[in-house]
């Protein structure tokens, strides 16, 4: 038998990877990050235990690339589904949908994400995390930006801070008045993306004028 190429073996080492990721993020919502081990997430993957450490430096490192992995590819399907647009402010709008439904679809993995990224252990820059601020910076582009360089991170601040409100144990606010507050933030009207409702919430504050 004729050894593998250099492509096959990458796809397959891509693949494993692919699935070690897949598993923490199943197993971390499911369970909590404590009561996941990375023998646990190896065994669900159906790879080696060695193989964790091969890719991932700790734990807490192979949770942010999970997640990230996770925000980049629902961002990307809320971005290009259809009907499919290159209006910035409605893919501007999916963009905040999709950030906000992951805090609500996955609170415990979002909680334990956010929690993470504010120890000592910081922010890991993998692929994932690079590929989701490609897709954010694209967005605040389509939007009208001249400054993508200042506007993303503030972007990503706003964002993380909305998942965070709404997921601080004993105080979260509703999604949908964060939303409110981050359409008028950002002047984008209510039926844009995905709105949970056909108004938006009471008491939010008059929509300014928004400088691009």
């Amino acid at each position: 038998m004729s050894p593998r190429s250099a492509s096959v073996n990458e796809e397959l080492r891509r693949r494993s990877r692919e699935r070690l990721l897949q598993a923490t993020v199943e197993l971390v919502d499911e369970r909590g990050y404590d009561a996941t081990t990375l023998a646990d997430i190896a065994d669900h993957a159906g790879s080696a235990r060695g193989l964790v450490s091969y890719y991932f430096p700790g734990k807490r490192q192979l949770l942010q690339s999970a997640v990230h992995r996770l925000m980049h590819r629902t961002l990307e399907a809320a971005l290009e589904r259809e009907p499919r647009t290159e209006d910035g402010e409605e893919r501007l709008a999916r963009a905040i949908d999709a950030v906000l439904g992951l805090a609500r679809d996955h609170p415990t993995l979002m909680r334990t994400h956010m929690a993470g990224i504010l120890t000592a252990e910081g922010f890991v820059q993998c692929p994932e995390q690079q590929r989701l601020a490609a897709m954010l910076s694209d967005t605040v582009v389509r939007y009208g930006s001249a400054h993508p360089e200042v506007d993303y991170p503030l972007l990503r601040a706003l964002l993380m801070g909305a998942v965070v409100a709404v997921l601080l144990p004993g105080a979260p606010m509703p999604a949908e008045r964060l939303r409110a507050e981050l359409f008028e933030r950002y002047g984008l009207r209510w039926e844009l993306g995905v709105p949970p409702g056909e108004e938006p919430p009471g008491g939010t504050l008059p929509r300014a004028a928004v400088q691009r």
